[in-house]
């Protein structure tokens, strides 16, 4: 019997190799020249993220298959990867300052986050159910490195180890899952899934395959920050390094739910009215907590955290409302989200000082005074977060809620809605102490640096243009979707 391999197409996965040779080229050169600065490793790991744009601008167009149809380059994925991309080089921007402030400038840094990047881009790619699981737990791998990359600090430590601990019992949960749903349908590939529940009526009631749905839920639940299982996100983003953390709160949250989209829509249509019932529940849990707890944070790492929960849940708004608009609106907003969350970060890396000072919301007293700049920039973040026009977040958060509503769920976008009113005010919190709030005590400095500066334009401006002419980029996400339904 003739055995033959499947033909690869390599091109399917042209922007991940171009990440692992810069990866590679990282480690060779932090080996061979150990004094080497960390600027020229991370400006190496930015030319590398600049190649991968660039490849994925080359794939535009056309889908192209590889790896026996277990990877795809069409519009859905090539979206994801550039928001991914965008996400890591901004991050690895930010870092630059922040690993010399902390004095953990080792070229690690950089060649882990190249890998996490293949591994996200690897999983919003995917078309099958074991490739989704390999750039999971490749991704994952990284990221609990970097999260406990602060050796000298046990905050660090503690964070990587929680992540570690419920990051490998959420995979176990994803695995078991992955599972189950061979065993019922006996393919891992989406659209045979699809096919054979479409095919067999006395499959969709099975209690079997409804474990299997609930089981995958739990895995992306787990990495997109999702209540119940977000109790892990404040004690790792304020432990991890906080460049490390501006990182994990846009590409993980955009990786997974690329992974979920693709995976319920094109896979489990036959199950629609479950899950939907499911996530729409998951929706209003996640939006409620994740604002209604950070009310409360003093720290603004961890305010920013529960922020983050709040907007999975709105993103999962989009979800629920599905068509053509609620899965546009998902992929509008996480291009929106990464610079608004992104900058807001940026802000705290330039802000703050080593031992992690400078964290808390009262240390932003009178900032307007000294750093006017930095804090219009910061007062803007806060805006679009809150949903305040005319800012990307505003009109991030009109069209996952018009979705809903023309969908026909007009109670969760109501619920949304009062979910976004409440965020105001923890928003407008900082910003009222930036600007009507005298300092306490000796205020220290602020330095301009070249990289966090051109971060802090990047995200500002595309926070405005994308609120001022959405248009464009609303146009790109709905020309995205490709075959999702």
């Amino acid at each position: 019997m003739a055995f033959a391999l499947p033909p690869l197409h390599v091109s399917s996965v042209l922007p991940e190799l171009v990440l692992l040779v810069t990866a590679s080229a990282v480690v060779i050169v932090g080996i061979c020249l150990p004094r080497a600065r960390a600027e020229l490793l991370g400006a190496l790991s930015l030319l590398g993220m600049a190649a991968g744009l660039l490849a994925l601008v080359c794939l535009w167009g056309e889908p192209v298959r590889g790896f026996g149809g277990m990877v795809v380059k069409d519009g859905f994925a090539l979206f994801f990867c550039l928001v991914l991309l965008v996400a890591g080089g901004i991050s690895t921007l930010m870092s630059f300052e922040y690993l010399r402030r902390e004095g953990a400038r080792w070229w690690e840094y950089h060649a882990l986050m190249l890998l996490s990047l293949v591994g996200m881009m690897l999983m919003a790619s995917a078309t099958d159910l074991i490739m989704v699981f390999l750039g999971l737990e490749t991704f994952s791998l990284s990221i609990y490195v970097l999260a406990g990359f602060l050796r000298h600090d046990p905050r660090s430590g503690e964070a990587a180890l929680k992540y570690f601990l419920l990051g490998s019992f959420a995979s176990a949960f994803f695995l078991y899952g992955v599972a189950l749903l061979y065993g019922i349908t006996g393919s891992t590939n989406l659209a045979r899934i699809a096919t054979r529940l479409a095919g067999s009526g006395d499959l969709v009631g099975q209690p079997m395959l409804l474990a299997a749905m609930c089981l995958l839920v739990v895995g992306f639940g787990f990495k997109i920050a999702l209540a119940p299982f977000h109790m892990w996100v404040p004690d790792v983003y304020e432990g991890a390094p906080t460049s490390v953390t501006a990182f994990m709160s846009v590409a993980p949250k955009a990786a997974g739910f690329a992974a979920f989209l693709r995976v319920f829509l094109r896979a489990l249509p036959s199950l629609r009215g479950d899950w939907t019932m499911l996530l729409w529940v998951l929706a209003v849990l996640t939006m409620s907590v994740g604002n209604l707890v950070a009310i409360s944070q003093r720290n603004i790492v961890r305010m920013l955290a529960y922020s983050s929960i709040a907007h999975a849940g709105y993103l999962l708004v989009g979800m629920v409302a599905g068509g053509n608009l609620g899965t546009s609106s998902v992929l509008f907003y996480l291009w929106s989200y990464a610079f608004m969350n992104l900058g807001a970060f940026a802000v705290v890396v330039l802000y703050g000082r080593a031992g992690r000072q400078n964290l808390q919301i009262e240390d932003y007293a009178g900032m307007a005074h000294r750093y006017p700049v930095l804090a219009a920039a910061m007062a803007l973040f806060m805006f679009s977060l809150a949903g305040i026009p005319p800012t990307a977040g505003f009109v991030g958060k009109f069209y996952l809620f018009s979705a809903a509503v023309k969908a026909g769920y007009i109670w969760l976008a109501v619920i949304g809605v009062i979910n976004s009113l409440v965020s105001v005010y923890y928003y407008l919190r900082v910003t009222v102490m930036m600007y009507m709030r005298q300092p306490e005590g000796e205020v220290a400095p602020v330095r301009a640096v070249p990289s966090l500066s051109l971060a802090l334009l990047i995200t500002a401006l595309f926070t405005l243009q994308i609120g001022l002419f959405p248009g464009g980029w609303l146009r790109l996400a709905h020309a995205s979707l490709g075959v999702l339904p």
